[in-house]
């Protein structure tokens, strides 16, 4: 079984549980995710299954889309509700005011990772550090966020849609906004809502894979591994190419430089390649071995 697998996944879990409960259902070890999902989050988590996973490096590079609620006067450890409260000033904030401050947020910025993370220093998880009570300083690391709205209001929490590249801790975000306002804020929801080309739109809950997989119909949910390099052009080969792309040779290849789709004389999907000078050398392989 190779594919992709779009899970809603839903709150209390783990991305981690996820996986493990898919490798249950579907009987199969070879099952993997790109873009950790804290367990107070929802929505799409893009799961890997069989020799799809190793594809899992070229998602995690992609752009993801959240909505988020914004709860402000709370400050907490955690940068989120779940967390223990160590301060925040409670203050009527305008919504014309906070889309003023929005405003600066987005674009390329540093953002310093939050002490409860999976970042290692040291050899040790950030928030095995913060747990003991500990906190080491980080480096602010670049993130770019091409799109930052304010969705409305219900209750005490603003809800907002951002866009992000990879590395980016929409806790830290809210956490942020809530200091440059002066009344402290942290992230009160999450759900993910796009990742890369996926929608979370075409995901499906865990109880619907499980009775797919009881009626013998779970690969039919999965998406071809393909379809995550969909914005790069086909290529097509004989079947002499074909051996030497498996064998990990290099080929000619008389097309315009560029990294292509590549596939053998009967569709079967081969491998990402790149071709550079008219030669075409393989970046990762997805053919079965």
């Amino acid at each position: 079984m190779n594919g992709i697998l779009l899970i809603d996944k839903p709150a209390g879990w783990t991305s981690s549980d996820v996986v493990a409960k898919l490798r249950g259902v579907l009987h199969e070890r070879r099952i993997g995710h790109s873009g950790t999902l804290d367990p107070m989050a929802t929505g799409l988590l893009v799961v890997f299954v069989g020799r799809a996973t190793r594809a899992v490096e070229f998602a995690e590079a992609q752009e993801k889309q959240y909505l988020a609620g914004l709860r402000l006067g709370l400050v907490t450890d955690t940068q989120d509700t779940t967390g223990k409260r160590i301060g925040g000033e409670s203050r009527e904030v305008t919504e014309e005011e906070l889309s003023g401050v929005l405003a600066g947020f987005r674009g390329e910025l540093l953002q310093i990772p939050p002490m409860y993370s999976a970042i290692k220093i040291g050899g040790k998880k950030l928030y095995e550090i913060a747990r003991r009570g500990g906190e080491v300083e980080r480096k602010p690391r670049k993130i770019t966020i091409s799109e930052l709205e304010l969705m409305g209001r219900e209750g005490e929490d603003y809800s907002l849609r951002v866009t992000c590249s990879k590395g980016t801790y929409i806790r830290t975000l809210c956490h942020d906004i809530g200091q440059t306002l002066g009344c402290g804020g942290c992230m009160s929801s999450l759900r993910r809502t796009r990742a890369g080309i996926y929608s979370l739109s075409d995901a499906h809950r865990l109880e619907d894979v499980q009775a797919a997989a009881e009626q013998g119909a779970a690969e039919t949910l999965l998406l071809s591994i393909d379809s995550l390099f969909a914005d790069h052009p086909v290529l097509r080969v004989g079947e002499r190419e074909e051996a030497r792309i498996r064998n990990g040779n290099s080929i000619p290849a008389a097309v315009p430089d560029g990294v292509y789709r590549v596939y053998g004389p009967r569709g079967d999907f081969l491998a990402l390649d790149k071709v550079e000078g008219r030669e075409m050398k393989t970046i990762k392989s997805f053919f079965e071995v």
